[in-house]
């Protein structure tokens, strides 16, 4: 109950309302303006909190918009809040902490943890969520997700269930024999484990789950899986990881020569392809042990990696903005540091700054790299052979350049293979550019140019028609990243569902082919349910 001024009670229990969240409306037009005298330097301080580094106030969302620090302060107000009060925190700071905990990630991590994290981010709850809701953009944590891999597919239902299909030469599918899967088949041995992210490299399959351990399964090596090892075994069922213990994963990405893994506090990892210490440590090919990767990235919190051929990106996230970090072969101008020169350890790429681009996605092909910004710009770099660069020539590029031809394009999802890359735009249009054998680009041309468009490079972007045409909104793109086998691709929608095409030989694309064929130019639907 409350008395109005100069009536009866009123009653103020919201639960009467439709709408429990619902708050009546005042008139602000009848409260008295006081003029109130305020320090300068009171002033000063509390704008600096609505922000972080030297990024504007409208930067960040619990800044710019009071709507959601009020939104906040309702639910603290209306139920009890998951932490003890702390007259330290500013209501922003306190609204943040509540959205973390609401991370699946975040939940489980004693406070102890937290404050480490926190510490790591830049010392506040803002950039904490921001942390983690930059790892959430970059890949499909706790959603489906399909990975394309060098002959063989992994999908991952919303569920956490796991199918595997497509070559199964080294056990790379999990269901414990060697024999080809045309079909998605459950992988019956996971049942209880909820898996979030999945990896697969030649011959190898990795899952990671929502407790972070980490599965493998495929060829018992975590270095070179192209060519296998000598006296190397096979596990056909999946395997834990014992040497992470300890580790909470949240992603696995396999390159050639060596296995990269991300710790939820944004540490890096790496198994393998330590001589002449090319990722800053001395190991041996079959070394199943993981070695912090030493650097600038020590104490960087990282919330995305991307591996191609003997070379490792970084996406970071730091209070000045998001950067990106390279390390390991310079071959072809990868690493984006404007030379051909390897990189025994971790080193940001300057020439974002140049462009006015801050990167929120990278993507590492076999031979070449990709960002997707902020602004939905997109940029690549390396060797641009067959034209996977996008520019309108096959050169070669070692800083990152903007692809001009995607301008009127607002970018929200890149992904790269063995010189092939795709764009999603935020409408769900797609574009493809580069390698077009195995049909893997998607573009099916007329009937009279029959075979020989489908397999045409594409030196610039163009419109994926083929999925256009299905009318769905397209969400995600994964497509085979290695130099070793015929590239076919992921197209996964909105609406939940995935299509295929590209090389099927193996029965990787998940659906049988005719007699006389071996891959499929035009996108089919896979028969999958991804709940």
């Amino acid at each position: 109950m409350d008395t109005a001024t100069g009536g009866e009670p009123v009653e103020m229990d919201t639960t009467t309302r439709g709408d429990p969240w619902h708050t009546p409306s005042i008139d602000f037009s009848a409260i008295t303006e006081k003029t109130v005298l305020i320090e300068p330097s009171l002033i000063t301080r509390c704008q600096k909190r609505l922000c972080y580094g030297n990024s504007s106030q409208g930067e960040f969302p619990l800044a710019a918009n009071p709507s959601i620090v009020l939104h906040a302060s309702c639910r603290f107000f209306r139920q009890p809040a998951n932490f003890s009060p702390d007259f330290d925190l500013s209501i922003s700071e306190l609204a943040a902490l509540d959205m973390c905990q609401r991370r699946a990630i975040f939940k489980p991590m004693t406070q102890s943890e937290r404050e480490l994290l926190k510490e790591r981010c830049g010392g506040s709850w803002k950039l904490v969520l921001r942390f983690l809701r930059a790892g959430e953009k970059c890949f499909r944590r706790e959603k489906c997700q399909a990975i394309a891999g060098p002959g063989h597919s992994v999908v991952v239902t919303k569920s956490g269930a796991v199918y595997t299909f497509g070559s199964n030469s080294s056990g790379q599918l999990g269901h414990g024999t060697t024999e080809e899967e045309w079909r998605p088949r459950l992988v019956r041995s996971l049942q209880g484990i909820r898996i979030i992210q999945a990896t697969a490299g030649a011959g190898r399959t990795m899952l990671i789950s929502d407790t972070g351990r980490v599965y493998a399964f495929g060829k018992d090596s975590f270095g070179d899986t192209e060519f296998g090892i000598e006296g190397s075994r096979s596990a056909t069922t999946p395997r834990l990881v014992e040497s992470l213990e300890g580790i909470f994963a949240v992603q696995a990405a396999i390159g050639n020569f060596f296995t990269a893994i991300l710790s939820r506090e944004g540490r890096v990892y790496t198994f393998s392809w330590g001589a002449d210490a090319a990722l800053g440590h001395q190991t041996e090919p079959q070394d199943q042990r993981p070695h912090l990767l030493k650097g600038d990235l020590e104490n960087v919190p990282v919330v995305q990696i991307a591996a191609g051929y003997c070379y490792l990106l970084a996406l970071t996230c730091q209070p000045s903005g998001m950067s990106v970090y390279s390390v390991g072969c310079g071959l072809g101008g990868k690493l984006g540091h404007g030379s051909r020169t390897d990189e025994k350890y971790p080193r940001k790429i300057e020439h974002f700054q140049q462009l006015k681009l801050q990167p929120v996605i990278v993507a590492a092909g076999a031979w070449h790299a990709a960002v997707v910004g902020k602004d939905g710009r997109v940029c690549t770099w390396g060797w641009g052979r067959y034209g996977c660069l996008g520019h309108g020539n096959e050169e070669c590029e070692s800083v990152p350049k903007v692809v001009e031809s995607l301008q009127v394009v607002k970018a929200v999802h890149v992904t790269t293979g063995d010189y092939t890359t795709f764009v999603v735009a935020d409408n769900g249009d797609v574009y493809s550019f580069g390698c077009g054998e195995s049909s893997s680009l998607g573009h099916l041309g007329t009937a009279t140019e029959g075979q020989v468009h489908r397999h045409a490079n594409l030196l610039r972007p163009e419109l994926v028609v083929s999925l256009k045409q299905r009318g769905e909104r397209v969400v995600q793109i994964s497509l085979t990243n290695s130099i070793f086998w015929n590239a076919h691709t992921f197209a996964l929608t909105e609406a939940g569902k995935l299509y295929a095409f590209g090389a099927g030989d193996k029965g990787q694309l998940g659906t049988e082919l005719l007699a006389y064929q071996s891959e499929r130019g035009n996108p089919e639907l896979v028969d999958i349910n991804l709940d």
